[in-house]
This record gives C-alpha cells, structure tokens and sequence, in this order.
C-alpha cells in the first residue's frame, strides 16, 4: 500500500507537534514547514521539511514548488496549523485600536493568506490522491476573547468563511476541506488568566494537544468521507 503524506504548517509545539506525532504513529509520512530547521535529532526532519516564512507572500508562494517535488505527485492532507497572536509590550491583548496595520498584515498573512495560497498551489496533488484540508481556526474566530488579539479573531474569522469557500471550489476536485475551532488547550504558552476561564467551561479542564490532534486526524481519515465545508468545535462546550 502507498504510504499517504501529512503536509503540516506549525508543527514545532502545541497542536502542531501532537498532530505530528499522531499522523506518525499511524504510518504516514510527515513533510513540516517552518520558518527555521528543524533540530537534526528530529524523528520527522531532515529532507520531509521546507523552511519558509508564512508571513512573507513571496517565500510562501516561491516554497510551493518544493514541496511539489518532494510530494511527488499526490498529497493525502494538508493542515494549515501556523498561527501568529501578537501581544502589547506588557503581554496584553492587542484591540482594533492600538494594532497598527504591519501588524494585521503580518498575522493575516500567516493565518489566512498562507492557507489559500498552499492548498491553490498543491491543488493537482490533492485531487491525485483525493485527499483532505484542515485549516485550524479558533473560538476567537466567533467571540471575543480576552486574550486573543483583534487581527487574530478577524483572521481566524475568515479562516473559517474561506473553508466553507473551498469546500465548495474543491469538491468537484475529490478533496474535502474541513476546519477545527481549538478552544483552550494546554500548552507552553497559555496566557495568565486562563485557569478563570477554565473554572467556568462546562468540562472544568483544558484541552489535551492530542484531542485536537485526534480531531485533524479524523478529518483527513476515511471516517470522515462524507464530511466537507464544516468547522468542528474542540473546546468542551466553551462555545455553548
């Protein structure tokens, strides 16, 4: 049997790398991009990884013919997990009116414009293998959060609207794209203040990196064959 490819943006912590280790334990390959190399003691790395910057048009648009030839003709998932959330100088949220416009255009280019621009380019290699895109929203995509900044909610709000877009361009081509909405997830870098939210989440517990990573991987299984242009809440009924 051929072995099917995970392509993978922001997998070096949190979500990212459990859905790498997910996708590993399951036999796939795995091909990472991100801004730096990966450490050489990597299990993943070496020639399955492209360095590029997300946050740059050009780097990202000119990558895309080497992932091409390291694909080899067909791709079975591509998650769109990079995500950037800056903060004030003092660690506070950045509001819609103290986000100066480098800033918006640098996080939409790395949450939003990244993701349309990968799958458009590796579109052939999708179709190829019928294959399946998870782009990793979030649920300050549809409320207010206290920590996430305005250009990142906005962001992961047309995240979410371009999913249900390229569900429908997509489709005729065999390839499904779904989303995931993280809520709160224990990782390293959880703002102060979130154990308040925790307290008032009907599950009382954040959520595990590898939940989410099982939901991704749901969507690029054939569990979910049927299922296109839907974004999936991972938060424990945060959103209710």
């Amino acid at each position: 049997m051929r072995q099917k490819t995970l392509l993978l943006t922001g997998a070096s912590r949190g979500i990212g790398h459990a859905t790498v280790r997910r996708f590993h334990s399951e036999g796939w390959r795995i091909i990472t991009c991100s801004r730096n190399p990966l450490p050489d003691d990597c299990p993943w790395g070496g020639e399955d990884h492209v360095t590029l910057d997300l946050s740059d048009p050009s780097d990202t648009i000119n990558a895309v013919g080497e992932m091409q030839e390291k694909l080899g003709g067909k791709l079975d998932a591509l998650v769109n997990n990079a995500g950037v959330s800056p903060k004030g100088p003092e660690g506070e949220r950045l509001s819609t009116l103290d986000t100066d416009l480098m800033t918006w255009g640098k996080v939409f280019h790395v949450n939003f414009f990244a993701s349309v621009v990968l799958a458009r380019g590796l579109k052939d290699e999708l179709a190829a293998a019928k294959g399946s895109v998870v782009n990793v929203t979030s649920i300050a995509g549809s409320r207010v959060h206290p920590f996430a900044g305005a250009a990142y909610a906005t962001s992961k709000a047309a995240l979410a609207a371009l999913t249900r877009e390229m569900a429908h361009d997509f489709g005729p081509l065999g390839v499904r794209v779904n989303a995931i909405a993280p809520g709160e997830v224990e990782t390293a870098i959880l703002s102060p203040g979130t154990d308040k939210i925790v307290e008032k989440l009907p599950m009382q517990r954040l959520g595990q990196p590898e939940e989410v990573a099982a939901a991704i991987y749901f969507l690029c299984s054939q569990e979910s064959s049927y299922i296109s242009g839907t974004e999936i809440e991972v938060n424990g009924a945060q959103h209710v």
